[in-house]
């Protein structure tokens, strides 16, 4: 893609401009580092698409591309041009919320890009213990509607499948509720209190959760409706 001007914008926006490339220095910037936790956090792209752009990334000297050692594979990483991006994701973000929430439809609330979300979000400091498993079980979907997240000391897992061991916090909601509480649209308390949210397990866990389960940098940015 090229425009053909010397406008540094223009020269930019043909490396970054490309669909899905934004998103996939999102993901670089995020900590996603493998091939797979890549696509994890993009759903809808193909293999073939993320490689391309990974590729191109990785030719302007915004990646840098490391084998994996003694497996297959290799890992991504951003380089110093590619996070100087980061304020831009970051203040792109920030002009999301306040001028295009209001284009979100049902089939935007992804429950794996939520759950990698609230993996991301997870501070295992405020927990109590060397473990604490959690489960999420969502009400408004029939694949995968049953999730666990698997503490244990600084390591952060994602399962759908049980893996047999005593959960501390049950979570029952709907997808569109846990992103809203993620993205602040709501609170746990009203979600609660509406009956979106059931929250079961003992209150030094769940009189705080954020406090352990942080919510969005963009929760605070209010939509261009409400200013």
């Amino acid at each position: 893609m090229e425009y053909g001007q010397f406008c540094p914008i223009a020269k930019a926006t043909e490396i970054i401009g490309e669909k899905w490339t934004l998103l996939v220095v999102r993901e670089l910037l995020m900590g996603g580092t493998r091939f797979s936790e890549l696509q994890r956090g993009l759903s809808m792209i193909s293999p073939t698409m993320l490689s391309k752009r990974l590729d191109t990334l990785e030719q302007h000297g915004l990646v840098m591309k490391k084998k994996i050692p003694n497996q297959k594979g290799y890992e991504y990483f951003p380089t110093k041009s590619c996070s100087e991006l980061l304020p831009i994701i970051k203040s792109l973000g920030d002009w999301g919320m306040r001028w295009a929430r209001s284009n979100l439809t049902e089939k935007d609330y992804d429950v794996e890009l939520l759950m990698l979300y609230l993996k991301r979000s997870i501070n295992p400091e405020n927990l109590i213990g060397n473990e604490t498993i959690i489960r999420f079980k969502f009400t408004d979907i029939k694949d995968y509607p049953n999730w666990w997240m698997i503490i244990k000391g600084s390591e952060v897992d994602l399962c759908v499948n049980d893996p047999g061991k005593e959960i501390d916090v049950y979570f029952t909601t709907t997808v569109k509720t846990m992103a809203g509480i993620w993205m602040g649209d709501t609170t746990y308390k009203k979600a609660i209190a509406s009956d979106e949210l059931k929250l079961v397990g003992p209150k030094a866990l769940t009189k705080d959760i954020s406090s352990w389960m942080e919510i969005s940098v963009f929760a605070d940015i209010a939509p261009a409706s409400e200013i």
